[in-house]
């Protein structure tokens, strides 16, 4: 950036910058499972169509694509956010043997915000999910990490208010 506040293309941090994140989205083999595990964290099913045909495969980069496509929403938040579940038909979709490896390059894992880590970790205890780690605070968070549908997911509860 300039002493002016623009990047040499006219543009400026207002103007340029991400307003947040919309999706994150995730390969799954039990499209059920996911639906209910990220149920479980306030996620409700928006829209689920079978994406397929040229144009989607082309943008996917995926010759003769086709997957189920759900997206889901979380309820009640003050910013939108969506978890968009894939399921291929074809081509099949490889496994990430990393996938659950902390150590390791790329993609790490996703953390959603909660209000009450107890309470949330309770509501998940009584639908047979169970933490991966001992809960640690950290900084001004509390937190803890789950095995999801093929990611690892994080749940933090802010101690203070992020500034």
């Amino acid at each position: 950036m300039g002493s002016d506040g623009t990047d040499g293309t006219g543009g400026t941090l207002d103007t340029v910058r991400t307003e947040g994140f919309d999706h994150v989205t995730v390969v799954v083999a039990d499209l059920e499972e996911a639906r209910r595990f990220f149920g479980l964290l306030g996620f409700r099913e928006r829209l689920a169509v079978v994406a397929k045909g040229e144009e989607i495969a082309a943008y996917m980069g995926i010759e003769d694509w086709e997957a189920d496509h759900v997206t889901l929403e979380l309820e009640g938040g003050s910013v939108h956010q969506e978890v968009q579940l894939l399921r291929f038909h074809r081509p099949s979709a490889l496994p990430d043997e990393g996938a659950g490896n902390l150590a390791r390059l790329g993609f790490n894992h996703v953390c959603f915000r909660v209000a009450d880590l107890d309470a949330t970790l309770a509501h998940l205890a009584a639908h047979g999910v169970s933490p991966r780690n001992q809960l640690m605070d950290f900084h001004d968070r509390r937190l803890v990490f789950l095995d999801g549908p093929g990611i690892v997911v994080e749940l933090a509860e802010w101690v203070q208010s992020p500034s």
